[in-house]
């Protein structure tokens, strides 16, 4: 006496009889022409995608406001290890620094002070410089400095 299904899904130990020849038909889905299909309009989209996004030709209008080539302002200040100041590379005096300063930010009041100085500086004289240039109309003020030195192993 032999137990389970048959290849067409009949059970060999005399289940219900379904038609004429007592089998059942198998219910399985055959997927792979789902596959095919579903890749096939995959790389439709992926191909066709980028198209569409560029589809509306537009005449724009021209304009010299805020131009891409406009950079940021910008002056440099540095102070040495000695505490001697740099006005954009340029040794100068305390005065000759505020003259500059205040002349930067005459010609652009969002100009930013980049300021270097160093590690041996003084506090106190880093605060003065950005006091001068506070005073000179830059409140901009972005402290520059370097990235430590990776290891190698």
């Amino acid at each position: 006496m032999a137990f389970g299904r048959t290849s067409l899904g009949s059970t060999a130990t005399g289940g219900r009889a379904i038609g004429a020849g007592g089998q059942r038909p198998l219910s399985d889905i055959n997927v792979t022409p789902l596959v095919d299909v579903m890749l096939v309009l995959l790389v439709i989209f992926i191909i066709t995608a980028p198209l569409m996004a560029s589809s509306i030709k537009l005449d724009l209008p021209r304009s010299d406001a805020g131009q891409p080539a406009d950079t940021p302002k910008f002056v440099s200040l540095a102070v040495d290890a000695q505490g001697k100041v740099f006005l954009n590379d340029q040794a100068v005096s305390v005065e000759e620094l505020a003259a500059g300063l205040e002349k930067a930010a005459a010609a652009n009041r969002d100009t930013e002070v980049q300021l270097r100085a160093d590690q041996t500086v003084p506090y106190g004289k880093v605060v003065e410089l950005m006091g001068i240039a506070n005073k000179a109309g830059l409140s901009r003020i972005g402290f520059v400095t370097e990235a430590p030195a990776t290891r190698k192993p």
